[in-house]
């Protein structure tokens, strides 16, 4: 009897002890890859302030009169309301009528 309770102990206990290895393991691979994915986002969401930040500055009125201003060289003029498209569905529609125009005027050259 002395000897049966020995043995299923000692099985109980590396049973225990294999599995709390595993799973001791395993959370180690869990956190590193959890530090790494964490690096990835601070430099990613470092990123994305900084270009924020560039996106602000560059399309701030002062500054691109201030880009206006020394390329005299080119008249700048503001866009025609009819080139600005509110959705991509007119976008589309328009670029398909082109699109058709083209072909029937490449198809009368050829002949």
């Amino acid at each position: 009897m002395f000897k049966f309770r020995f043995i299923i102990s000692t099985v109980i206990f590396t049973s225990l002890l294999i599995i709390t290895s595993v799973i001791k393991n395993q959370s180690r691979i869990l956190e590193k890859k959890i530090i790494n994915l964490n690096s990835s986002v601070i430099s990613k969401s470092k990123n994305l302030s900084e270009t924020q930040l560039d996106y602000y500055y560059l399309t701030s009125p002062s500054e691109i009169e201030k880009r206006i201003n020394k390329k005299k060289t080119k008249e700048f003029k503001p866009i025609v309301f009819s080139k600005i498209y509110l959705n991509i569905e007119d976008f589309i529609s328009i670029d398909k009528k082109l699109t058709n125009l083209n072909s029937i005027d490449e198809k009368k050259k050829k002949d």
